[in-house]
């Protein structure tokens, strides 16, 4: 079914009528579409199923855009970013035209339903907002970083699965918190992989995220456990170009302190909250979604 969603989404592109939007469109890579799975597990294959999630995967990718050229990010899933290849203008307005586009669609739905979505959209904004802001000092607040993890990337996950319920007529409450933790979840094991995985299993540069300024849970807690003397030589290299040896202490810190590990054990106890609710609402395969995601390679 996700082809029939690809199709879609092609297809309101196509409305537009342009042939350079199209193309660039093309040239988009199309990623797990995750949030496309989670609508057709939750709400099924009916045609305003495929259109919610058509829809929403559009929203995704343009918040996607907008993060590229926000951090200066020269790859995306492992090829060239729009903004690498057309320039950031480009990437901007495409963004902004899918953004568009995918709310003229969602005004055809449901009052409530639309509402969740574009609430969660806003929220998207802001915690890109708060990315920026965050990653111009060494932060060590856990509490600001997983709010604003919760607004950039869970909130769209969060509103993704309600919106589904509500559109199958399920319990909405019980799918948000599922998309929640399923959300900031996929965030931390995200996070981790950044300091854990190479650059050819990337595809983008290891350790990226710190290079860029962010300081991530793993970061966080690394720096909670560490004496004054690593705390003062991980400030300096925060926000630098790191080299190969300034990783391998990053790393070696980390796994010596159980950072890595603190880090996985709060995103799998959030998976398993996530899975317990799915199993008891005999919802397999989302639970199934959960436990792939928080198992990924280390």
């Amino acid at each position: 079914m996700l082809d029939r969603v690809e199709s879609l989404m092609q297809s309101y592109v196509s409305e537009l009528s342009n042939q350079y939007v199209e193309e660039l469109f093309c040239k988009l890579p199309n990623g797990k579409r995750l949030r496309a799975k989670l609508v057709l597990k939750i709400a099924g294959t009916g045609e305003e199923a495929l259109r919610l999630a058509a829809i929403i995967e559009m929203i995704h990718a343009a918040s996607l855009l907008h993060d590229d050229v926000i951090d200066d990010a020269d790859t995306r899933r492992g090829v060239a970013s729009l903004n690498a290849t057309e320039g950031s203008k480009q990437a901007v307005m495409m963004g902004d035209i899918l953004y568009s586009k995918g709310f003229e669609e969602l005004v055809a739905f449901e009052r409530g339903l639309a509402a969740k979505v574009a609430s969660a959209v806003t929220q998207l904004s802001i915690g890109e907002m708060m990315d920026v802001e965050l990653s111009k000092k060494f932060n060590t607040d856990s509490e600001a970083y997983m709010q604003m993890i919760y607004q950039k990337t869970a909130a769209l996950i969060e509103a993704t699965a309600a919106a589904s319920a509500m559109l199958a007529g399920k319990e909405s409450r019980i799918y948000a918190i599922y998309g929640r933790n399923l959300g900031i979840a996929f965030q931390i094991i995200d996070d981790i992989l950044d300091i854990t995985q190479s650059s050819e299993q990337l595809g983008k540069p290891a350790m990226h995220d710190f290079e860029e300024g962010k300081c991530t849970l793993p970061y966080i807690y690394l720096y909670e456990a560490i004496d004054e003397s690593g705390k003062a030589r991980l400030k300096s290299l925060h926000a630098k170009k790191l080299s190969e040896d300034e990783k391998g202490w990053i790393l070696a810190a980390m796994q010596e302190t159980g950072a890595l590990r603190k880090a996985y054990l709060y995103a799998k106890e959030l998976g398993d909250e996530a899975v317990s609710l799915m199993e008891s609402e005999g919802e397999n395969s989302l639970a199934d979604i959960v436990t792939a995601m928080i198992e990924r390679n280390f």
